[in-house]
């Protein structure tokens, strides 16, 4: 079984490494190449976590692309939750990140987990930016009003207005397992939080 599992771990990060070398040198489509803004090498961390491990998650409600309003409680007693903070639409790690999370979805079936994007964005620029990515089978999320609530509620909230790269590991119990406050100008590795995931079936 561990043999199994370091192999699906290697599998998922070769699939991951291949997935974003052909997205950063060809993008999904010419509309998205053409429009993905370089923001250049951001300082890696600009704000201060208001959670730790074992703390119970801060509740929200947010406005999905798909004109629904999701919220963390409707999911608690039902799935694990991963919640993935990213700093803006139609940036390059940004672009990378969230298409790559569309291969492994039987991953997160796996360990009975549901994922949530969340950006600052408003909802017309991430049904944008989304439909350039193709279909993806989480919903994504908008901060954007009042302006970065939930990622201030967490603590991600940069000073910009942006957020943090980040990620959360939610149990059913609404009980926070993991945060991974990632440098911004990085893609958090799959693998770890595939990890972490495992961590709840224990």
């Amino acid at each position: 079984m561990k043999t199994y599992r370091n192999i699906m771990l290697v599998f998922i990060g070769a699939a991951f490494t291949i997935f974003s070398y052909g997205q950063l040198a060809y993008g999904l489509s010419d509309a998205y190449k053409n429009n993905i803004f370089n923001p250049g090498v951001l300082k890696s961390h600009d704000s201060v976590l208001k959670v730790k491990v074992g703390d119970q998650a801060p509740s929200f409600t947010l406005p999905a692309v798909s004109g629904e309003r999701v919220s963390l409680k409707q999911y608690l007693g039902k799935k694990n939750i991963v919640l993935s903070f990213v700093p803006a639409a139609w940036t390059p790690v940004c672009s990378d990140q969230w298409p790559g999370y569309n291969i492994v979805k039987d991953i997160f079936n796996q360990y009975d987990a549901v994922l949530l994007g969340i950006t600052v964005d408003n909802i017309p620029t991430l049904f944008s930016w989304t439909n350039q990515m193709g279909t993806l089978w989480f919903p994504v999320l908008s901060d954007f009003w009042p302006h970065g609530k939930a990622a201030a509620a967490y603590g991600v909230l940069r000073s910009d207005g942006t957020t943090e790269r980040a990620l959360f590991i939610i149990d059913k119990k609404g009980s926070i397992r993991y945060i991974d406050v990632h440098d911004i100008n990085k893609r958090p590795p799959f693998e770890d939080l595939v990890k972490e995931l495992e961590k709840l079936k224990k």
